[in-house]
């Protein structure tokens, strides 16, 4: 950010008079909410730090690092009492008063726009780093950045900057500043993320493609099945240790079969070939269940991918493919359901009916169960943890639910309440009377 625009900024803080609550919305960005308006986003990303406005910003979890538990308690509910900008360094602090039950606690938080060093600085009223976000090391800096060590005064330097002329209000110029990112960010996220979920549909049709043909293991196995009858209607004209046996068929078409060399008599080569019937017949089962599988995993991708098309925002996007994983999904809950993660909360969504039953197998009482009214539909689970979920969580999982199980556009009603209200039979049919719906529009 300019200079002057960070002057503009600090000059438009300083008509707030309190700062309400301040916390992590993503990894490097914060949220500072003050007694009125919207809130205020800091994005302190290195290759491009800023400050923004806008009414929703989805986060996929909570924050809890020392720097997070220091941040609420020295500026939640704190009274602002000077902002201002450092003079040839584009540095804005933030100084605040909280009273404690002992004695009124001066922080101040210091916001750095200065490139590879970008940070958020903690500091007591003696100059002191009491947290940081980014822990700077002597050895890859002359200015250390350790907590319990007065921070060093960067010098001031000039600083060559086009001429900023701020039209508008300073509000206008914040929400604008966000917009003038989002296509351009949007557009990255999404290219990102629609090869990463090409790349897993390319694998799995590449699983597909591999798996042996059905019909022809079906096919294989009536041949052996037709060989072992015939071989049994004929055991008395069939001498032992035979290789191959020519034979009339019940349709009077001769029928030439190769009997197995491990068979000494006519009886056990029939068992045999009865015995290999038996496992085709297995074999084909299996490769349809596998594709089966397969092509319920690539349409949920499919699906998923047509989801993040439709996102308007960054931060959904990385809620449904995060960068990292909170938690490594492994074994069963991998192959049949997939798990997402918004305001801290756990979103299980099945991806085909065994994940459907076992979503409902391993929900517990007061969790929060979602399905789309009157249709067929994956299953959706809230982890609560006993505790009332946020109507935006709710919101968002409904959408979850609409748009990874229906194709067709168009509004959807989704019913949800406490699993205890849910009555499973036959595998993943329900039946339920105590619920509440929301409705849902697939653009």
């Amino acid at each position: 950010m300019k200079h002057a625009e960070l002057i503009c900024i600090a000059e438009y803080l300083t008509h707030f008079k309190k700062i309400s609550s301040i916390s992590r919305a993503d990894d490097n960005v914060l949220k500072l909410y003050f007694e009125r308006g919207l809130p205020l986003f800091v994005d302190l990303s290195r290759n491009d730090s800023y400050m923004f406005q806008k009414e929703d910003f989805k986060r996929s979890k909570l924050y809890n690092a020392p720097f997070d538990v220091i941040l609420a308690k020295r500026f939640a509910n704190s009274a602002l009492e000077k902002v201002e900008v450092e003079e040839g360094n584009r540095i804005v602090r933030l100084h605040v008063k909280a009273s404690s039950s002992y004695k009124a606690l001066f922080t101040t938080l210091q916001l750095e726009f200065t490139g590879r060093n970008t940070n958020a600085i903690i500091l007591d009223e003696e100059g002191v780093v009491l947290e940081a976000l980014r822990h700077i090391d002597a050895s890859v800096s002359f200015r250390s950045v350790k907590v319990g060590e007065a921070l060093l005064a960067l010098p001031a330097r000039e600083l060559k900057e086009k001429p900023f002329v701020l039209e508008g209000s300073v509000e206008e110029y914040l929400k604008e500043a966000y917009e003038k990112r989002l296509h351009v960010r949007l557009a990255e996220t999404k290219s990102q993320k629609r090869a990463l979920i090409t790349k897993k549909i390319e694998k799995l049709i590449s699983h597909i493609e591999m798996l042996e043909n059905e019909a022809e293991l079906y096919a294989q196995s009536d041949e052996a099945n037709h060989q072992g009858t015939l071989v049994l209607a004929n055991l008395h004209r069939i001498k032992g240790y035979l290789e191959c046996v020519t034979l009339v068929d019940f349709e009077g078409k001769e029928v030439q079969i190769a009997l197995p060399k491990e068979a000494a008599t006519p009886q056990m080569a029939a068992n045999m070939l009865f015995k290999k019937s038996k496992k085709l017949r297995q074999k084909a089962l299996s490769v349809h269940r596998q594709k089966e599988n397969l092509e319920e995993k690539k349409l949920f991708l499919e699906r998923l991918s047509q989801m993040v098309e439709s996102a308007v925002d960054e931060e959904e996007i990385n809620i449904l493919l995060p960068k990292q994983r909170q938690v490594k999904q492994k074994g069963e809950e991998s192959l049949y359901y997939e798990t997402f993660f918004v305001e801290g909360y756990k979103i299980m969504i099945g991806k085909n009916e065994k994940g459907n039953i076992a979503l409902l197998k391993e929900a517990r009482k007061s969790d929060m169960w979602l399905h789309v009214k009157d249709l067929p539909s994956s299953h959706v689970i809230i982890r609560t943890e006993k505790q009332s979920v946020p109507e935006d969580v709710l919101l968002f999982a409904a959408k979850l639910c609409v748009h990874l199980s229906v194709t067709s556009k168009g509004g959807y009603l989704v019913d949800y309440t406490q699993r205890k209200n849910v009555k499973p039979f036959d595998g993943a049919n329900v039946a339920y009377e105590v619920y509440q719906t929301l409705k849902i529009y697939k653009e």
